[in-house]
């Protein structure tokens, strides 16, 4: 071979090499290299009636990237594009698009923390689920208030929210109605431990009484150390064959929950939530409590104590009574200073 064949061998070479490796670059750079800029992690929302340029535009929205170009070419030549299902994604500061478009195709989703809390109502309840997942909301209240269904997780209507135990579950965003009812099953019959049950039965309640008498005591006190109390003088006014007289049930009875003093009007609600009405624990719990609150029953002080005044300093405590003459005292101070505050 001479010399001039072999040159342009070499030449021929060098200009493959040299294409493979600025091919490598362009590809690597458009597919692997960081493209999105984020500062910290963002979240993609799939939804059922997302397209992939609904998508394209989600992604674009959270991600921030340098480009778009090579992902909705990805999105538009790949037949993986047709398999993102729904969910939530994470998009991490540097990922580049073909680690997204993947982690989309593969349904590698990113859980997220689900919890409970400050609930009153079963509306209230299904609109906090619906905030936080991908369920409708309406389903998850028709179910609620379907006593069939109710029934077969081993609740009735007044009680179903006892399943919902108020803690920090890890969930995938587009779980399933059933799903979602089958885990907080699943979490309520890990957290009535044997030790849990025990104690319930020697005071004398079912799990939903326990339930129902700590959501009275949560909305009685925020106090945690006074919480043990509050649940012993119900549980002693239950034990006498007393009313229990609690305020807050009122307010649940007239669905009322800004009312500051309960009057007369209010205590000649029919609702069996009534407590001054009607004797023994309402029909189920009157919002969900804490597990602190359900502790605190389950663990209630043992004292002699059936009459209970909010204090008139406003600190959110109460004085405690045995006799209707020290109530009284405690009543008038706490009414006097009502009546300075103009609370009517």
């Amino acid at each position: 071979m001479n010399n001039k064949l072999k040159n342009k061998w070499v030449i021929a070479a060098i200009c493959a090499g040299a294409i493979i490796f600025f091919a490598g670059i362009f590809v690597y750079y458009n597919l692997f290299a960081a493209q999105f800029q984020t500062e910290k992690k963002a979240y993609v929302y799939i939804d059922r009636d997302d397209t992939p340029d609904s998508i394209s535009v989600k992604v674009e929205r959270a991600g921030m990237p340098r480009s778009m170009k090579t992902f909705n070419w990805l999105m538009n030549h790949f037949s993986d594009a047709k398999n993102i299902h729904t969910g939530r994604y994470v998009i991490k500061p540097g990922d580049g698009n073909y680690l997204v478009f993947r982690r989309l195709t593969r349904g590698q989703q990113a859980p997220l923390n689900f919890s409970i809390n400050d609930v009153r109502t079963v509306g209230q309840l299904a609109q906090k689920i619906g905030n936080q997942l991908m369920v409708d909301s309406a389903e998850v209240a028709i179910r609620l208030n379907d006593s069939t269904f109710c029934s077969k997780l081993g609740f009735k209507k007044q009680t179903i929210v006892c399943l919902f135990i108020p803690n920090t579950y890890e969930l995938y965003w587009n779980i399933s109605t059933a799903d979602l009812f089958k885990k907080m099953k699943k979490e309520y019959n890990s957290f009535w431990t044997n030790e849990r049950l025990s104690k319930a039965k020697s005071i004398g309640f079912t799990p939903s009484e326990v339930y129902t008498i700590a959501s009275i005591v949560e909305e009685e006190t925020n106090n945690n150390e006074e919480k043990s109390m509050v649940a012993g003088l119900y549980i002693n006014r239950l034990h006498k064959g007393m009313k229990l007289q609690a305020d807050p049930t009122v307010k649940f009875a007239v669905q009322d929950f800004t009312i500051k003093r309960v009057t007369g009007i209010h205590l000649r609600s029919d609702s069996p939530y009534n407590t001054y009405k009607f004797l023994g624990l309402p029909p189920g719990p009157i919002r969900i409590p804490s597990i602190k609150g359900v502790d605190a029953v389950l663990n209630y002080t043992r004292h002699n104590f059936i009459y209970m005044c909010a204090k008139e300093d406003f600190s959110g405590t109460h004085n405690f009574a045995a006799t209707w003459e020290e109530h009284m005292v405690n009543a008038k101070k706490y009414q006097a200073e009502l009546n300075k505050r103009k609370i009517f």
